[in-house]
């Protein structure tokens, strides 16, 4: 068991720090090139930080693991919602003032209606999976006209000044961007085979490692990005991380997951784990939304979000130990 353990939170330090390499230098290069930041900050980070997510769903699914994507897929928006966003908010209420981002938190929630209807059945095909993928693309087509139609925006803003405070050499960004891709590649791999080691070990699923230490794993580059962000009152960022994020997580991991490797699961998955996303996705936009104004998540907000995910969770670990 200890090689197992080592292999996983060696291959979860390598993957946080590597998808933060990668962001930095996908960010820099599109700079460079001259892409809009509000693009920058929608499409390079959004698909950043949720890159760790991307590579476990791909070698997990091509290894025949399927259930640690899904898993983490739906495990790590739990995470973001719940744990992430309620500890920045307590440590500082976030305030809401991009347009861009109240017009994706309506999305954000329709996509997870989406998946819901989708996965109704306790089956993800291969069409499921394609229908995931086409859903995320069309959004993706949408979000680059948004960002290249829309410049003079609150998030923009904010992602110009960490440009400029983060600004490298062309040269060093494309080595960056490329060895922390490489980086992640050989991470997510010592991961997986990690976890599954473990699961086969404990003789528990590979859906529920990937719902517990896979998902918290890597949704922690969105942890420290948020808290920094909200510290530097950059709070479209912090909540710009995860919406973007579980955008990514819901259609693109869950959608690379199922035309990879069909299969089936269990009920509770839909009546448990997605049921609960979808709570918390629902909640985040009645939060953050601001119906009269710019939207706030408050102290109040952020504890009970927290409240939840320590609900969440003892719930799990009920579920492995009984």
């Amino acid at each position: 068991m200890t090689l197992p353990l080592i292999a996983v939170v060696a291959g979860l330090a390598l993957l946080v720090w590597s998808a933060d390499r990668f962001v930095d230098g996908a960010a820099a290069v599109a700079r460079y090139f001259g892409m809009p930041s509000l693009m920058i900050g929608m499409v390079i980070v959004g698909f950043g930080t949720s890159a760790p997510e991307m590579m476990v769903s791909v070698l997990s699914s091509w290894n025949g693991n399927p259930g640690i994507a899904l898993g983490n897929a739906y495990g790590s928006n739990i995470t973001n919602i719940a744990l992430i966003l309620g500890l920045t908010a307590l440590i500082s209420p976030i305030a809401v003032h991009s347009q861009v981002l109240r017009k994706e938190l309506p999305i954000l929630s329709v996509v997870t209606v989406f998946a819901l209807v989708i996965m109704h059945d306790g089956e993800l095909t291969r069409l499921d999976g394609w229908l995931h993928l086409a859903v995320f693309f069309g959004l993706m087509g949408w979000t680059i006209w948004q960002g290249m139609k829309r410049r003079d925006d609150a998030l923009a803003d904010e992602i110009e000044d960490e440009l400029e405070i983060n600004a490298m050499p062309l040269g060093m960004a494309l080595f960056w961007l490329f060895a922390g891709l490489l980086l992640l590649i050989a991470s997510s791999r010592i991961l997986v085979w990690g976890a599954v080691d473990i699961a086969r070990r404990l003789g528990i699923s590979d859906l529920l490692i990937g719902l517990t230490i896979v998902a918290v794993g890597t949704s922690l580059p969105e942890v420290a990005s948020s808290i920094i962000a909200v510290r530097k009152n950059e709070h479209d960022i912090a909540l710009g991380n995860v919406i973007g994020s579980n955008m990514f997580n819901t259609l693109a991991v869950v959608g690379i997951a199922g035309t990879i490797h069909p299969f089936a699961f269990d009920q509770i998955v839909f009546s448990r784990d997605m049921m609960v996303m979808a709570t918390l996705t629902i909640s985040l936009f009645f939060f953050s939304y601001g119906f009269k104004g710019p939207g706030r998540i408050n102290r109040i907000e952020g504890a009970v979000l927290l409240a939840c995910y320590v609900g969440y969770t003892v719930w799990l670990v009920r579920s492995i130990l009984c």
